[in-house]
């Protein structure tokens, strides 16, 4: 059996911690102040926790209260957006749904959606962003884009193109000494990828050099903050052309040292085996691979 507090108890608790006034989250619900208060009370002793205290006859929030309400608003929330997303749902309508790495999925994947969507206007997408390695059956995705080896068990994996790895910076970063050598970058800041902390190692290391500051500097969980932290000024990374290509061309960044990292590890489209026939997945799938022909 289930353990689980009413939805009205916890409706109202969030009403009155936003007020902190049991007589004002009454007037919001359409309900009796003493029925606020008591559906509070049920759920203080539901959880064996006060959640408010009087302080001078007003309410403030005691600290289990201050933990609890960020939960229960996040309870409240996925429960509205479930509700209006089954009230507006379209059975004549499939929903794809996609994750993707996120700077990928901005740069390269957003701006070839419009003209899938355009062709197959039966389809909606549902896409997410998703930073470490997960199960797409667990997480109930359809098609999921990757970078890595392209062997997942029991997915069917397509790869998209190579990586090129360059060192970018802005251009008002170098100062008027030129740069003789790959070690001179490391008078700047080296700015990493969380998710690749070997990478300015193996850059180095592919032109026989070493050096202490390889794993040194500041660390961004996605490539989008590299990349912007890089345009500020901030220091020196290791980015894929792919993702940079605009940059580049505007000037907005430039490759101080022109040698460049080809990985083994690519980028692929994937999906699970067992929904290769499905028509939305093949749709999909077919479009992007011909985009790349």
């Amino acid at each position: 059996m289930r353990y689980l507090p009413s939805i009205a108890a916890m409706q109202c608790f969030e009403a009155a911690a936003r007020h902190l006034s049991f007589t004002r989250a009454a007037d919001e619900l359409s309900l009796t102040q003493s029925a606020v208060s008591k559906q509070v009370a049920q759920l203080e002793s539901f959880l064996n926790r006060k959640l408010f205290r009087r302080v001078r006859r007003s309410l403030c929030l005691t600290p289990e209260g201050t933990i609890y309400i960020g939960e229960v608003r996040k309870i409240l929330i996925q429960l509205e957006m479930s509700s209006q997303y089954i009230m507006s749902y379209n059975n004549h309508l499939d929903v794809l749904k996609i994750a993707t790495l996120p700077t990928f999925g901005t740069r390269w994947l957003a701006p070839r959606l419009t003209d899938f969507l355009d062709r197959h206007p039966h389809i909606n997408l549902n896409c997410c962003e998703k930073v470490e390695t997960f199960d797409l059956d667990k997480e109930g995705i359809d098609i999921a884009f990757f970078y890595g080896h392209g062997s997942w068990p029991g997915l069917e994996c397509h790869r998209l193109f190579d990586e090129e790895v360059v060192p970018a910076c802005s251009p008002t970063l170098l100062d008027s000494q030129a740069l003789d050598s790959p070690m001179a970058l490391t008078r700047y800041r080296l700015m990493h990828l969380s998710t690749r902390p070997r990478a300015w190692h193996d850059w180095f290391a592919s032109q026989s050099l070493t050096t202490e500051y390889s794993y040194q500097g500041n660390h961004f969980e996605t490539f989008h903050m590299l990349i912007r932290a890089t345009m500020a000024g901030t220091g020196i990374a290791l980015l894929p052309r792919l993702l940079i290509e605009d940059e580049l061309a505007r000037g907005e960044l430039v490759i101080p040292w022109p040698h460049s990292l080809h990985s083994t590890s690519g980028y692929y489209l994937a999906y699970p085996e067992r929904l290769g026939e499905v028509e939305k997945v093949r749709l999909f799938a077919d479009y992007l691979l011909h985009q790349l022909e």
